[in-house]
């Protein structure tokens, strides 16, 4: 299977698509200033005790405040309570983690008012970033994630994962993390960990440790609420995670994400590192490699796939419902059972994709069309499991009820990735009037004008629908295009965009930033007209009154 990762970057948003076999199966998009992301370590402060919830509010600096509970502290809170307090009185010295002696583990069935009041300040890690009116969910037990493993400060045990299939491989592979792991810290080995020399593994492991030891010489540093721990970008996180030999190109449009992710695969796979390339081509990355068009059929309310059968897709605040359709798909039996189990089968595909792509999490409800057959429902089920076999994140699928209903929970750590894919009219911005589409050149050619002579603009990229793409570049030696570049100079390029809806435009300047063509005139204009029709309608409404509709005198 072919892997691919393409990577965005906007000046206001990164976002990163995976590809296997040019079909794509994951998207994710992140501002680029975004906070409170998981994995972020935060030197917070206890707001307020929940003894009812057995839990406590955390200021974090967020506009909500963030939610710990009990059962989030951890076993080795009494450890790690006694290192914090260390740590953030200036007048001790800097504790060492391998010296700390460690506490009694805290009772799990425990009171939060026992261990915390309010005022206290806190070391806490985002486990779940804010999701609709919630803030971000807290805990304490703090780790940091490698490409081999993840290291738990506090820690004890040393586990392997279950993905490892070869007993000696895990026997192997856990000496060796006990023989190197240093004290009081616990790890858990990943898959990718198989058959890794000791000199990688060191290496790595003293590249978290040394994480761990300046989060909290920042956090001594610092003053409540404060970041003292980012995660890696998004980009290079989602790398670490999908990340494999069988890669054959990552494809990233900015200069400085290519560098680090040259130097990430570089760092764990040498020979490799050459897969990371830049594009430099002006044509929108996403359009390049098809992926804007499979966001445009792959979002929104209604799904197509295979012979005329769809999916309907909708979100609540409590769960996710699909609903499973046939549509006017020509039946290749006259068996409406096996027609049912077909269109089962093809939907149970492109549910699994959907649940990824959209990174959909909580309760997932599914209506399967109808089948009698208990073995039917059964073969469902089994294949549903393999295809969400594959699925990263935490799950669990129930097998259908009497009511054709299929039950899966899973795991949610963001919010859901929603893409809106009808589109608003550009010209008319709603209201149902637009202008002649024939000027809609005349407007460009304006706009082109004022940007070079008005603005004192050059080197500039206007990105178009490629429908008005071609249009203006038809001909070979009359096109407009031509014609406005031997008009205005050739300080400018004209390139179709793939996302832009049809009369839609935006220019790129030679520093990469949107630049801002409204004039004067395209705000007013519309205001103008706007106060002109609520007058007409107001003397139309005076005019069209009779005189029984007046009050008595």
């Amino acid at each position: 299977m072919k892997s691919e990762l393409i990577v965005d970057v906007q000046p206001g948003e990164v976002s990163i698509a995976l590809l296997e076999d040019s079909r794509l199966v994951s998207l994710q998009k992140e501002g680029r200033n975004i906070s409170y992301a998981v994995g972020d370590i935060y030197l917070a402060k206890v707001k307020k005790l929940m003894p009812g919830l057995n839990a406590a509010f955390v200021n974090v600096g967020y506009e909500k405040d963030a939610f710990l509970h009990y059962l989030d502290l951890g076993p080795n809170f009494a450890t790690y309570a006694g290192l914090v307090n260390q740590t953030l009185d200036v007048k001790k010295k800097m504790p060492h983690i391998e010296k700390i002696a460690r506490q009694p583990e805290i009772d799990k069935h425990g009171s939060i008012t026992d261990l915390l009041a309010p005022g206290r300040e806190l070391l806490v890690q985002i486990v779940k970033e804010p999701i609709s009116s919630k803030g971000p969910r807290l805990t304490t037990e703090i780790s940091f994630t490698g490409r081999n493993m993840v290291l738990i400060p506090f820690g004890e045990k040393v586990s392997v994962s279950q993905k490892i299939s070869s007993s000696a491989e895990k026997v192997r592979l856990r000496k060796l993390i006990e023989s190197i792991k240093p004290e009081n810290f616990g790890v858990i080995i990943r898959t990718s960990a198989e058959g890794k020399k000791v000199q990688e593994l060191m290496a790595e492991m003293r590249q978290l440790t040394k994480r761990w030891d300046d989060a909290l010489a920042k956090a001594r540093q610092s003053v409540a609420p404060a970041l003292v721990y980012e995660e890696e970008t998004r980009a290079v996180g989602v790398l670490r995670d999908v990340f494999n030999p069988s890669f054959e190109s990552i494809h990233v449009n900015d200069a400085d994400t290519f560098d680090r992710l040259r130097d990430y695969v570089g760092a764990i796979l040498p020979e490799k590192s050459d897969i990371v390339k830049l594009y430099a081509e002006e044509t929108p990355i996403f359009d390049h490699f098809g992926i804007t068009r499979q966001i445009k059929s792959s979002f929104g309310k209604t799904v197509s796939f295979k012979s005329g059968a769809y999916i309907i897709i909708e979100h609540t605040e409590a769960l996710h419902v699909i609903d499973v359709n046939s549509g006017n798909r020509a039946r290749s039996s006259a068996d409406q059972e096996t027609n049912a189990l077909d269109v089962n089968l093809r939907a149970a595909e492109e549910i699994a994709r959907q649940l990824r792509l959209r990174d959909m999490g909580g309760i997932i409800v599914i209506d399967f069309i109808d089948m009698a057959k208990v073995e039917h429902r059964q073969k469902l089920f089994e294949y549903m499991r393999e295809l969400m076999a594959t699925d990263r994140a935490r799950h669990n699928i129930l097998p259908l009820s009497k009511f054709g209903l299929m039950q899966i929970t899973r795991q949610r750590v963001r919010p859901d990735l929603e893409i809106e894919t009808t589109e608003k009219c550009p010209s008319c911005m709603g209201k149902g009037e637009v202008m002649p589409s024939l000027l809609f050149t005349d407007t460009l050619r304006e706009k082109l004008d004022y940007c070079i002579n008005g603005l004192g603009q050059s080197n500039f990229v206007m990105y178009v629908h490629p429908y008005v793409e071609a249009y203006i570049k038809k001909g070979l030696f009359s096109s407009l295009y031509r014609t406005w570049r031997n008009e205005l100079g050739r300080k400018f390029k004209i390139v179709a965009d793939q996302s832009l809806a049809y009369l839609q435009y935006k220019v790129i300047g030679q520093n990469k930033q949107e630049i801002d063509l409204r004039e004067e005139k395209d705000v007013s204009s519309s205001a103008t007209k706007n106060k002109r029709k609520a007058k007409t309608r107001a003397k139309n409404d005076g005019d069209d009154a009779s005189p029984s509709d007046s009050p008595a005198v």
